[in-house]
């Protein structure tokens, strides 16, 4: 009994961990990306629909179902029925620790065909946000290293063609 309940913590711990995995909503910006400068691009929407991102199979589900089963068959029966039964068990406990992983960091997510500016036309794959996009929003696309989000664009008022420049701050150099 004691050996089923250390079988279940460990599974569920695994869940836990591999439903921590990374993501690419557009809503969470990784640490590596905060404080770097991002180029941003104006373009218009022009088609929005919804994919699924397939989860990853990086393997830790698998090595970590493995000894969650292995533990678990291990505890059943006499010796050599628990070898035997622990093998059996690591097999079926790799497949479902791959299937939990994969299942954990598949995301519902959103390509949204864009036009630029310059006319020309660029397909994006974001997991689905806070945002809603439909043909015709006028977007940013933010582009920090390799990586590149949609988002609205901000509403800009343009200032008056002879509007003075700001006056440096005191203490500044100019």
């Amino acid at each position: 009994m004691r050996r089923s309940t250390t079988s279940l913590v460990l599974v569920s711990a695994m869940a836990v961990m591999l439903g921590g995995c990374a993501t690419s909503n557009p809503d969470v910006i990784s640490r590596q990306d905060a404080q770097r400068m991002s180029t941003v691009v104006d373009a218009t929407v022009l088609n929005v629909r919804a994919v699924t991102v397939d989860g990853t199979q990086s393997g830790a589900g698998a090595v970590a179902g493995g000894v969650v089963g292995g533990i678990a068959g291990s505890s059943v029966g006499g010796r050599r029925e628990s070898a035997a039964i622990g093998v059996l068990g690591a097999v079926a406990g790799a497949v479902v620790g791959n299937a939990i992983e994969r299942g954990t960091t598949r995301e519902e997510s959103l390509e949204i065909m864009v036009q630029l500016r310059n006319g020309e036309r660029r397909a994006i794959v974001q997991a689905k946000g806070a945002e809603t996009f439909n043909p015709g929003d006028a977007v940013i696309i933010v582009t920090t290293g390799a990586k590149v989000r949609v988002m609205r664009a901000p509403a800009v008022s343009p200032a008056p063609a002879n509007a003075p420049l700001p006056a440096p701050m005191p203490g500044t150099r100019s």
